[in-house]
């Protein structure tokens, strides 16, 4: 039985009448995207032709997730609303908080010890707010969802980048600040730009060693990190309805590492199978009677150039499997070609660990077709050259592979068994075998592999594959090993070639688990007292920020970014998890892992009020101290990664008024927008290269802040020379009235009272 039977029922009778609605009003046919965007408007009905790219809408999502690292200062921020109960249903998952060290149950066990306190604040203000609580060990949040509370066209939001992975059974899920999912908890509208559309048309069917991941990695290599920013992807064709549910899911959820909005596919057979396998055919039944309005319209599909802003066309019958990185998710390699580039690059060849799982793939599907690989190693005598590590997305995931036999396969490999969590996705992974910053590589089936994500050291060149691919590279000790043409040497001394992958789509005695780990709140759950330790190292009850006001003079520049800074460079994850829920102690990572345009170093920047050098959070205390206001300014992409609002809050907190860049990445500018800040880019990108150490910033015509215009700086250098620079910005009247307010917050909380 599917949880919340009946709000989904009310969804599909709402769709039928808003989408026939919206084609009227659009006046031609539309994509699954429209119909899923314009069935959830807030104000109901369509009556507007939204134009992609410019119009800001309101929504009304169905539901939100949130996980425990961004839930902490998310329910932080809600406890402020003055609001008896969540207007929407919602979960919290603890996924996050678990490092993966010597195997589940020892991780668990030490996870539930040290971080017992930000559990039992979750566990509590969960129930306090009728909110759904999944405990530690329950899964990652993402498979968690696809296997219990994603529907196909419904309309999510989740307090994780890769939220986004629900569009695997045909959402429109879109990762967000924990400030927007306040919004939605609180009963209000949910603002968005309209997207833009992009269309891939897959055609034929995998095969082989190729498999759903490859499709993605080679989108990634097409539109690289930054080409789906502000829209929504859409894929269709034969080859699509080829994919199984959770290959849809694994397209999506890396859909994060483009930019782009969200992605999505149209029900069919393969969603179908998968909801009643999850228990779910309720809602299968539902979504049978509404078929047609759960894809895009035929006429979309037939000419698609003539509906999507882009289109991109692959042919899954000649796609090769890829391995993406170093660095970063985008840089794309087919896997017989990745040989002669690592040489050239100087990448090493040698691989230390494989690493199989994370919300991205670790569904029932990848894990036997990375044991299909596996047990040829343990059947044919071939020893491992490199370590493997494990994480099961579920604990339906991990209960039912160990009923059928497939994690005793890889034990047999002897690898380490990791709890149902992140662990070395984000950082959360106590790596035995290397200290320092030794160069070295890894492959894994996740998403992201950013300098320093998994383990901290700057120098590990991490490699983004498949499951089966991650299986074989492992197994082969060797970056440079094309499982497809190359032998191995097995202990006998005979030459073995590994066969293609196989795998089960789904389980054939079915799913099982005998404690899913879910907690049901209380009806009412007003009588729970939410207390939190004024001396907690972990947790901080908010302070609620002052507006900037409309004359900021004598601002210093803080850091100039050079290069790639994403939200793992402003907000590190890793051992600063522990502080998720405490502002004031994060935001001691603030920017330390920015790289300083002048003088190319980290965390070391230049004091003007002292003429000194020192760590970026040390400088920025020192500025606030002082009363002095500060500005970051930074490059393309900027706040390219995670969902983290830790990254818009640290800097607020420690006295940024500003953000300059050349361009933002969508979920970090809205975050910055949330916290009653400035984000701006040049209007000349290469004013860039006008700003100097030693800067002084006045903001000249702040007094008359409005959308649609200008603001004009003047850069005061240290010779007395000046630059007056003209920046944009995308604010609408409303979200000028949060920064009026100090913050979005702040705005609900007046409204309340009102």
């Amino acid at each position: 039985m599917a949880f919340d039977i009946d709000m989904i029922k009310k969804v599909y009778e709402d769709m039928t009448e808003r989408v026939d609605k919206a084609r009227e009003v659009v006046g031609k046919p539309l994509t699954l995207s429209e119909k899923i965007l314009y069935s959830h408007l807030w104000d109901g009905n369509p009556n507007t032709a939204f134009v992609r790219g410019k119009d800001y809408v309101n929504f009304a999502p169905d539901r939100i997730a949130l996980q425990d690292a961004t839930a902490q200062m998310a329910l932080l921020q809600f406890m402020q609303a003055g609001k008896p109960k969540v207007a929407v249903p919602t979960t919290v998952h603890c996924d996050h908080l678990i490092q993966a060290k010597q195997g589940a149950v020892p991780d668990l066990k030490r996870a539930n010890e040290t971080s017992s306190e930000v559990f039992d604040f979750l566990a509590s203000v969960s129930n306090k707010y009728g909110i759904g609580f999944w405990k530690p060990g329950a899964g990652i949040i993402h498979q968690v969802v696809l296997e219990n509370y994603a529907f196909p066209g419904g309309m999510m939001i989740g307090t994780d980048s890769h939220t986004v992975n629900a569009g695997g059974l045909g959402m429109v899920a879109i990762g967000v600040g924990g400030a927007d999912a306040v919004d939605v908890m609180a009963g209000m509208a949910w603002e968005l730009k309209f997207p833009k559309l992009i269309g891939v048309k897959l055609t034929g069917s995998l095969n082989g060693w190729t498999s759903a991941k490859d499709v993605i990695l080679k989108v990634a290599g097409i539109l690289t990190v930054k080409g789906g920013t502000g829209a929504i992807v859409e894929y269709f064709g034969e080859g699509a309805k080829n994919l199984s549910c959770t290959g849809k899911g694994t397209i999506c959820n890396m859909g994060a590492e483009i930019g782009a909005t969200t992605s999505t596919f149209g029900y069919d057979d393969s969603m179908e199978r998968y909801l009643r396998a999850t228990d779910r055919s309720d809602i299968a039944d539902e979504a049978n009677k509404i078929r047609e309005y759960l894809t895009g319209d035929d006429e979309v599909y037939a000419s698609p150039e003539t509906y999507f802003d882009q289109v991109i066309e692959i042919n899954l019958d000649t796609l090769r499997p890829h391995l993406n990185g170093p660095f970063t998710p985008d840089l794309a390699t087919p896997v017989g070609e990745l040989g002669p580039k690592a040489k050239a690059n100087g990448w090493p060849l040698k691989v230390d660990w494989g690493l199989i799982g994370s919300c991205t793939n670790s569904s029932y599907e990848d894990l036997t077709r990375a044991a299909s690989i596996a047990k040829q190693a343990v059947d044919k005598k071939i020893k491992p050259k490199s370590d493997f590590g494990i994480n099961p997305g579920s604990e339906q995931i991990r209960f039912t592979a160990e009923r059928d036999g497939v994690l005793k396969i890889f034990e047999d490999l002897d690898a380490t068994i990791f709890t149902n969590a992140c662990g070395p996705c984000i950082g959360q992974w106590d790596r035995s075998d290397r200290k320092g910053d030794e160069k070295n590589t890894i492959v894994h089936s996740f998403n992201r592999n950013f300098s320093k994500r998994a383990d901290g050291n700057p120098n590990t060149h991490a490699f983004v594959g498949s499951p089966e691919m991650v299986a074989a590279i492992a197994i082969s000790g060797r970056l440079d090993f094309d499982p497809m043409n190359d032998t191995l040497l097995n202990e006998d001394g005979e030459e073995i070639k590994l066969d293609e992958p196989h795998g089960l789509e789904l389980p054939p005695l079915g799913f099982d688990v005998k404690e899913s780990g879910y907690v049901e709140p209380l009806e009412d759950g007003s009588n729970i007292n939410i207390t939190v330790s004024p001396t907690s190292e972990r947790l901080q009850l908010l302070t609620p920020f002052t507006p900037l006001g409309n004359n900021i003079t004598g601002a210093k520049l803080l850091i100039k970014a050079f290069g790639k800074c994403t939200t793992d460079h402003i907000s590190m994850a890793g051992p600063w998890l522990r502080f998720r829920g405490h502002l004031d102690n994060i935001s001691n990572n603030m920017l330390i892992g920015a790289v300083n345009a002048f003088g190319k170093k980290t965390n070391f920047i230049k004091n003007q009020l002292t003429g000194e050098y020192g760590g970026v959070p040390d400088v920025a205390r020192a500025y606030k101290a002082a009363g002095v206001k500060t500005i970051v300014v930074g490059d393309h992409n900027y706040g390219e990664g995670s969902s983290r609002e830790h990254a818009a809050m640290e800097p607020r907190h420690l006295g940024v008024a500003a953000v300059l860049v050349k361009s933002f990445a969508r979920i970090h500018e809205t975050n910055l927008k949330k916290q009653g800040m400035l984000g701006l880019t040049f209007d000349k990108e290469s004013d860039y290269d006008l700003i100097q150490e030693d800067d002084t910033i006045n903001f000249l015509d702040l007094d008359a802040f409005a959308p649609d215009k200008q603001l004009t700086l003047e850069f005061v250098h240290a010779d007395g020379s000046k630059d007056v620079i003209k920046t944009n910005h995308t604010y609408n009247q409303a979200q000028i009235d949060w920064y009026n307010e100090g913050s979005a917050l702040n705005l609900i909380k007046k409204e309340n009272k009102a």
